[in-house]
């Protein structure tokens, strides 16, 4: 079978121009970048159609691979629309730090993909290149102001803003910055994070229009002065310059599927240190514009469905009306203790041990409200056995079940899943809830998480989680929902912890506010908000040749 890239490639593309007259888009509704690319204007959001259906794509725990959750929901699309269904899909953006480790991108694989595939992974349309400068403005701003005089009195020890580069760079993890004398500023130790990790990606995530996005920029918590007092990007009067550079950023972008489906594809915060959803905009612009809008959130639905929900949808008020819930026989074996290298091989004794872990994210997802729907996506290698041994366990647990195949067979492979969604959607009403009232307290919202969602019996709080905490509440920001960033490989914040783990604690060792974005983050365990590449990074596999195509992207 041809690699990804070479479908992609082979992929026969209409003008955006003709995509977005599916969709009831006229040029005037749209900015080409190029002949298949487009930025859509906000004003679409105004028209007057009918909102459709929203169905969110999420997961089990994944392998360290991932396990095709983006290409399920491309491929669902495709399937819809061959249904004659008026279907839109909205997806987050790569990130180009993955795209040249380990994990790859995220615009599908196989015969379920969005293209142009080699554009879509690395520069796209320029957004995470203006989030990187509108980032790195504010940390320019925080540095010349302590260095033209500090009327904020900004304690140069309680800075908490980063610098961020979209690249998976560890020798950028701890930084000193000012060296080289007085012109140079202000020696201080300082730090990057990629740029997928950064609030002005969450902001632009969870922003409903420009002057939204302005106003959150403007709340951003970059310090606290020698007096203990927060600063915040207002009172350094950059948050309306970081606006402008993100005009056309905030501008959700068009593209297609391999059959023509059309797709959004904007903004893109990890799930592991973020929210982990594309944007707002682009998801109530799938809404407008599609009968069926199906978007995806991040890693397994103990991260993004959760974040999907308690965050994005109380932000957007957005309201899901089924949920597909991803599942691969190789993760469940590997959650059952099977080794990678064992994957591959029929295992129905292991696969029994490892589907507590569907069990577990089925159950995540009924706790709001919202049907579910499984799809077991398919790979070359499970035997029927183990595919039956799904199809009853969900028969059993009264859960629609399906089996999968669009990697191998594009729309054709993701008919059932189409229409048991659509069966589910109009029989099964949804009575979708938040976990929490985010009135709560910081501690209480964090243990209901935990709880109820990772199957925790408590949490503990490292000593000085206390401090930050009454920190945050001190300045009137504790009343936001949590963002927990853990491991996505483990219910728990332990990645070793495999299947339906009992008997844990999670352990908080820092809380930060993202007072922009609007959401305090909880961390647990070793979470790297600056990765590093791998031994051999993918880096070393991609090529251009003299003719301008590209190889070994995927």
């Amino acid at each position: 079978m041809m690699t990804d890239i070479e479908i992609a490639q082979s992929a026969k593309m209409l003008p955006i121009v003709d995509v977005a007259k599916k969709v009831g888009l006229s040029e005037d509704d749209i900015e080409l970048y190029g002949k298949y690319k487009a930025k859509v204007s906000l004003d679409v959001l105004k028209k007057n159609n009918k909102d459709g259906k929203l169905i969110l794509v999420t997961a089990i725990n994944p392998t360290p691979a991932g396990e095709g959750k983006s290409t399920v929901t491309i491929g669902l699309g495709q399937a819809l629309c061959k249904m004659q269904k008026n279907a839109v899909i909205a997806l987050r953006e790569p990130s180009l730090g993955p795209v040249f480790g380990v994990k790859g991108g995220a615009a599908g694989g196989g015969y379920a993909q969005v293209v142009p595939m080699e554009d879509i992974n690395l520069h796209f349309t320029g957004d995470m290149h203006a989030i990187t400068t509108a980032n790195n403005l504010l940390s320019a701003a925080i540095d010349n102001h302590i260095h033209q005089g500090n009327s904020l009195k900004i304690d140069s020890r309680k800075i908490l803003f980063k610098r961020v580069l979209d690249m998976n760079d560890r020798a950028l993890r701890k930084v000193i910055v000012g060296l080289g004398g007085t012109a140079n500023g202000f020696t201080r130790e300082d730090g990057f994070t990629i740029t997928v990790a950064s609030e002005i990606m969450a902001i632009l995530c969870l922003s409903n229009d420009l002057m939204d996005l302005k106003e959150r920029f403007g709340n951003i918590l970059v310090a606290y002065n020698t007096d203990g007092e927060p600063v915040y990007c207002k009172d350094l009067k950059v948050n309306g310059a970081m606006a402008m550079l993100m005009k056309d950023a905030i501008k959700p972008n068009l593209v297609q599927t391999l059959d023509n489906t059309p797709a959004i594809i904007h903004g893109g915060p990890f799930a592991n240190i973020a929210h982990g959803c594309n944007s707002i905009l682009a998801t109530k612009m799938a809404l407008k514009l599609g009968d069926y809008a199906i978007t995806e959130a991040g890693f397994g639905a103990d991260l993004g469905a959760e974040k999907f929900f308690d965050i994005k949808c109380r932000y957007g008020s957005l309201n899901p009306s089924a949920v597909v819930l991803v599942a691969t026989i190789r993760a469940l074996k590997h959650h059952g203790g099977v080794k990678k290298e064992n994957l591959n091989i029929s295992n129905v004794e292991a696969l029994s041990k490892g589907i507590e872990n569907l069990e577990k994210q089925i159950e995540n997802v009924q706790k709001f409200g919202v049907p579910v729907v499984v799809a077991i996506n398919k790979f070359i290698t499970d035997s029927n056995e183990e595919v039956e041994f799904i199809k009853d366990f969900c028969n059993k647990k009264g859960v629609e079940v399906s089996l999968t195949e669009v990697w191998e067979k594009g729309a054709d492979g993701g008919l059932d899943l189409a229409e048991k969604i659509v069966k589910t959607i109009e029989e099964s009403e949804s009575n979708f809830k938040v976990l929490y009232d985010e009135k709560l307290s910081v501690k209480e919202k964090i243990e209901t998480i935990a709880k109820e969602i990772y199957g925790a019996d408590g949490v503990e709080f490292v000593p000085a989680v206390k401090k930050q905490i009454a920190q945050i509440e001190k300045i009137g920001a504790d009343k936001l929902p949590i963002c927990v960033a853990k491991t996505q490989n483990s219910l728990s914040d332990n990645g070793s912890l495999l299947g339906r783990p009992r008997g844990f604690k999670i352990t908080v060792k820092e809380v930060r506010l993202s007072n922009g974005a609007g959401f305090i983050v909880a961390l647990t365990g070793n979470i790297m908000t600056m990765p590093g590449l791998p031994k051999v990074p993918a880096a070393e596999k991609i090529d251009i040749r003299e003719d301008g195509v590209i190889e070994g992207l995927f």
